[in-house]
């Protein structure tokens, strides 16, 4: 076979065999070299993994040695690759800031504003003590395990504008304000003690107190639970005037209460005040044995003035009646009144043996119901107009009947007011001039005047009264009258009136 060159030359065999064989040894050469690049890659290429683990691991760890962790969570903030300034930011924002309270002895309440004595909330060193505890070689073990930790913030305050901020509080200053002194004074209640030297508010440990319940993270301090308030010792001066306010209490605290039926007179301070008598310098004058001296005629005012306001003997009693009428009664024989000496001479005897009592006072006159209403609901009415007889026992109306009063034409009529039953008696004569009647039930009630039976009429009511009248006593039914003789009791108010 013959060859020719790029020349198209004709090439001899031999020198085709050569080249062919120069050819086959290069391309073995050619490819025991990609064999050997292969062995290289296969060894390179783990190695190289590997490395760049090893190197990517040591940097996160380099990563976290100012930061926190993965899977590290405070307080319940997420603070995976934070650094502390971060995190702490955070928590301060999430932290609620109470302020201090004061409470005085009368439960006052003076707010101590957190940003007026530089109060300040911070986590750093906390975080900071966290940070160099974690590992951070070991930061992958977040992925396994989550972290989570709680941790207590540290506070701060500026002493000075605590101390500042409580002196300028209305409770220090209205305890500052307070005299330090011990006087009697007359107010509402009387005489009354006022003693400046007692229960004074202690301001140096009212601070001391207060510091130490932010330190402790308390912030409602009762300043007198606290122990913040003490008693001054007392001058000589401040003890004599002590002494003599307890002679002045003891005076005008007599508890004598007058029991005047449906009221009650209770004798207070703030009157029996005005009963100690004073000197011209106003000053409280004391008799030989250092005792308070009782003004003149000043115990006579007060039983009269009782006696004005509870005798109803005689009075005009406004009267409320079965008919529906209001009417006005004057006079009778029927009301309270109190035995002025006697109460006068009780009360003073009383007041100075410094008696304590209820007590139910004299009467020259005593109605069976003392008080000011003393008709009360047990009563006999008898309305002179409607010829009208009524009896209640306990509010409850037992007896209505019709009557006849006096005689209106002869000028025998029956005289109104508020009389009351003061005698019983059987079958008595009744006697006047030209007349003696037999009657079986008599209950007088004003002089000759009284509720009885009539035998001798056979009719009662309507205008019987006007012409054909008693001589003044008020005629009844035989079986009406003799119901009212065996209820009624003696003493028992008779309302009369046209």
């Amino acid at each position: 076979m013959i060859r020719y060159s790029l020349w198209f030359l004709p090439v001899h065999p031999s020198v085709m065999l050569l080249t062919e064989m120069i050819w086959r040894q290069e391309g073995r050469s050619k490819e025991e070299s990609m064999k050997k690049k292969w062995r290289k890659l296969f060894w390179l290429l783990p190695i190289g993994t590997i490395l760049i683990i090893i190197f990517g691991y040591f940097g996160m760890s380099v990563y976290y040695c100012d930061r926190f962790m993965y899977g590290t969570w405070i307080n319940g903030i997420y603070c995976t690759g934070q650094s502390v300034a971060e995190v702490n930011a955070q928590l301060i924002e999430r932290t609620r800031i109470e302020e201090l309270q004061l409470i005085d002895d009368d439960e006052r309440i003076f707010q101590v504003p957190a940003e007026s004595i530089d109060y300040k909330v911070n986590y750093t060193s906390q975080l900071e003590r966290y940070l160099r505890k974690q590992n951070p070689f070991l930061w992958v073990d977040g992925f396994f395990d989550e972290n989570k930790i709680t941790i207590e913030p540290q506070f701060s305050y500026d002493e000075k504008l605590l101390e500042e901020t409580i002196r300028d509080s209305f409770i220090v200053k209205n305890a500052l304000f307070l005299p330090k002194e011990v006087k009697i004074s007359r107010g509402r209640n009387g005489y009354e003690l006022y003693d400046g030297m007692k229960h004074v508010l202690n301001v140096d440990k009212v601070i001391a107190c207060a510091k130490q319940c932010l330190s402790e993270r308390a912030y409602h301090l009762d300043i007198e639970k606290a122990g913040c308030y003490q008693d001054l010792p007392l001058t000589e001066e401040m003890k004599a005037t002590v002494e003599l306010y307890h002679k002045v209490v003891e005076f005008q605290n007599c508890n004598i209460v007058y029991d005047m039926g449906d009221a009650k007179e209770v004798l207070l301070p703030s009157l029996l005040a005005d009963w100690i008598t004073l000197d011209e310098d106003g000053d409280f004058l004391l008799d030989q044995e250092g005792q308070l001296v009782v003004k003149e005629g000043v115990i006579e005012a007060y039983i009269a003035e009782l006696a004005a306001e509870y005798d109803t003997y005689k009075s005009t009693r406004s009267f409320q009646t079965t008919g529906g009428r209001t009417v006005e009664i004057e006079g009778g024989t029927y009301g309270n009144q109190l035995d002025q000496k006697k109460e006068v001479e009780y009360l003073k005897e009383a007041f100075a043996n410094r008696v304590s009592e209820v007590h139910i006072p004299a009467y020259k006159r005593q109605a069976y119901v003392r008080g000011k209403n003393d008709i009360g609901d047990t009563y006999i009415e008898i309305d002179m107009t409607d010829q009208k007889m009524y009896y209640y026992e306990d509010g409850e109306l037992v007896i209505e009947t019709d009557v006849v009063t006096g005689n209106m034409k002869k000028r025998h009529d029956t005289p109104s007011g508020v009389n009351y039953v003061y005698k019983k008696q059987r079958n008595r004569v009744l006697r006047g001039e030209g007349y003696a009647s037999p009657v079986k039930y008599w209950m007088p009630v004003k002089g000759n005047i009284g509720i009885h039976d009539a035998s001798w009429r056979k009719e009662f009511g309507g205008d019987i009264y006007l012409k054909n009248g008693s001589h003044g006593c008020i005629n009844t039914p035989y079986e009406a009258v003799k119901e009212l003789y065996e209820r009624v009791e003696i003493g028992v108010p008779v309302v009369m009136f046209y």
